[in-house]
């Protein structure tokens, strides 16, 4: 039995205790709850309280490559009956790949769009009802740079069991094929549009780089990539680290570290086809600089 630690409250007595010797009065040794007064709160609910499960499901960053994937991920999805997913088509693909029996209809699915309260209504009442949910991104680990923390926080607020899965996260491979450092590193996300806002805060990660020793992550929307990286190389320093990161876990993977002045000197490679069916998209060579429209791309510097 676990004791109350407020050495003022009377312990309670367990079966072999002393009895109450008269059932018509209130038991000093049992005394019941006291119930919250007129705008006093009731006590916190107890952790778990809700019942349910939410399983936080890594999806693969190249459609069709599971190499990454830890066969765990399997076991956890045939548990769930209830999945919240960024995009509802690609999600079934991608769990019919893991499993090929599975009968997408026996489940139940919901859009997470951008977690409106309609869709946290919806999340918290499966919850309630004691149901293990999936929630699965669009590419890489929910909630990481990706949609699903909203959701997660409300399974915390439930006091629902929260279970996150290993699986492959563009930025951590980044940073761990990058060469620079790995014990101070800071994920920034989208730098601005405009050219000359973008040239600013290229600038100010640089100096905090410098100043903290720490590796600066961020993106940009794939077709804007080949722009994002001619403005590195035009506002950061020569001997600033740059490393590129793209197509990460697929096969035409691209990972690469070099000084600014280093990037300057490599040709620009030979822009890809249009019609990427028709001809696949290949590595680009190691002496030049990648074409990297429409590729998924992580950038990292360290000044």
């Amino acid at each position: 039995m676990v004791e109350s630690s407020n050495p003022h409250q009377p312990k309670q007595a367990g079966r072999s205790g002393p009895q109450n010797p008269d059932p018509g009065k209130p038991d000093p040794a049992n005394p019941e709850p006291l119930k919250p007064g007129p705008g006093q709160q009731r006590p916190t609910p107890h952790p778990h309280e809700a019942g349910g499960t939410l399983y936080l499901i890594p999806c693969w960053l190249e459609e069709q490559v599971t190499a990454p994937l830890p066969a765990y991920i399997l076991e956890a999805v045939k548990q769930c009956s209830v999945f919240f997913v960024e995009n509802e088509r690609s999600a079934r693909r991608y769990l019919k790949a893991l499993w090929k029996e599975m009968v997408i209809d026996d489940y139940e699915w919901y859009p997470i769009h951008k977690a409106e309260e309609e869709v946290r209504s919806v999340f918290r009442q499966k919850l309630k009802e004691g149901r293990t949910i999936g929630l699965i991104s669009e590419a890489g680990c929910p909630g990481v740079a990706d949609p699903g923390q909203l959701l997660t926080e409300a399974a915390h607020q439930a006091g629902a069991i929260v279970k996150p899965l290993v699986g492959p996260s563009s930025i951590l491979l980044a940073l761990m094929a990058s060469g620079l450092n790995g014990q101070q590193f800071r994920f920034t996300g989208y730098l601005p549009v405009d050219n000359a806002a973008r040239a600013k805060t290229l600038k100010e990660l640089e100096a905090d780089s410098q100043r903290l020793h720490c590796t600066m992550l961020f993106i940009e929307t794939p077709y804007r990539n080949n722009q994002l990286l001619d403005a590195i190389l035009a506002n950061c320093r020569p001997a600033t680290r740059l490393c590129v990161a793209a197509n990460l876990t697929a096969s035409t993977e691209y990972i690469r570290t070099l000084p600014v002045a280093e990037w300057k000197k490599l040709p620009m490679a030979a822009a890809k086809p249009a019609d990427l069916t028709q001809s696949p998209a290949t590595r680009p060579a190691a002496n030049t600089r990648p074409d990297l429209h429409k590729q998924p791309t992580i950038f990292a510097i360290l000044a």
